[in-house]
């Protein structure tokens, strides 16, 4: 079995890509939900909103296992890739996934990337996987879930009303507003989870190219800051999946550490569920992934009504080590 690049991948083998992503998920439940076949086809298709590469491994008429490079960024950057390898639960103990990984590698070099990051699911063979291929664990993510109808309407409202003195709230849907991009990529920095592996700095242009990238694969980015005077104190993302079925995806949430202390977190975020409710009534649950190492965060969520689903692990390993 050969490893092939999916340079323009076809229906049909956008459609063999997504038979493999459905045993994967048959055979680990608990991972986030299954995307439909549409959503499926945005993501490997050339309006995706990131540089990507894709490969196979055909057996038969079927694809045994695929793997996808996002590269984010221009060519050359310090910032990492992003690999996700899915091979199917009757194909594993193959080698599949160390060939398809070997092709990544190529592809890393050539970008000139220094590193590559993956997430998995704990307790799935792709632990074990990674581990055996010179990647290290990074992170320990807290997958968590709010359902929407377990909110009362009357916690909101209290929160909103206990808003602190001195800020104010604004929103936007899409790409920062001009006034606001410098301001929101300070206020990027406060997040610490990722950035002693993430190797690149937060500028206008990075978080512009974030939201492209929402857009790119038809999704909806909505976004709600606390102002205290022209400073982002702090803010928060929603993503609502193109066709949503009905859950959302949180995004980044922080708090720039010299305005902490005043619950501006869980503010914002109250902020955004009334919007939410008003704006997109289809979203009826909030899936987020918290650093185990953040108590405060998960503390926010937990108030408002978050709860633990699973666990996942951010892995990362140096290009050079690679096969």
């Amino acid at each position: 079995m050969d490893v092939i690049a999916l340079d323009s991948p076809t229906d049909a083998q956008i459609r063999e890509w997504h038979d493999v992503l459905a045993a994967v998920h048959a055979a680990d439940p608990a991972a986030h939900p299954l995307p439909g076949p549409d959503r499926t086809a945005r993501l490997l298709g050339a309006g995706s909103g990131t540089r990507q590469q894709l490969w196979a491994v055909p057996d038969g008429g079927r694809f045994a296992a695929v793997a996808a490079l996002r590269l984010p960024g221009e060519p050359g950057t310090d910032r990492p890739g992003e690999i996700d390898v899915q091979v199917r639960p009757s194909h594993r103990r193959r080698g599949l996934g160390r060939r398809l990984l070997t092709a990544a590698a190529e592809g890393l070099r050539a970008d000139g990337r220094p590193s590559v990051i993956a997430q998995v699911l704990a307790g799935t063979p792709a632990v074990p996987f990674l581990e055996s291929q010179g990647f290290e664990c990074v992170l320990t993510l807290r997958g968590m879930l709010l359902r929407l109808d377990d909110v009362p309407p009357e916690r909101i409202s209290r929160l909103l009303a206990e808003g602190p003195a001195g800020y104010r709230l604004v929103r936007w849907e899409g790409t920062v507003p001009d006034e606001h991009a410098a301001a929101l990529a300070r206020a990027k920095h406060a997040m610490v989870d990722f950035a002693e592996y993430d190797g690149a700095s937060w500028d206008a242009r990075r978080v512009r190219e974030m939201a492209a990238t929402v857009a790119g694969r038809g999704d909806d980015l909505y976004t709600v800051a606390a102002l205290h005077g022209d400073v982002i104190a702090g803010f928060t993302e929603i993503v609502v999946p193109h066709g949503c079925a009905g859950r959302a995806a949180q995004y980044d949430t922080a708090v720039v550490p010299e305005h902490r202390g005043r619950r501006l977190g869980i503010w914002v975020k109250a902020a955004m569920l009334a919007w939410l409710a008003g704006e997109r009534p289809g979203v009826r649950e909030i899936e987020t992934d918290n650093s185990g190492d953040n108590p405060h965060m998960i503390a926010v969520n937990e108030e408002l009504g978050f709860r633990l689903e699973r666990e996942s692990l951010e892995y990362q390993a140096p290009t050079p080590a690679l096969p």
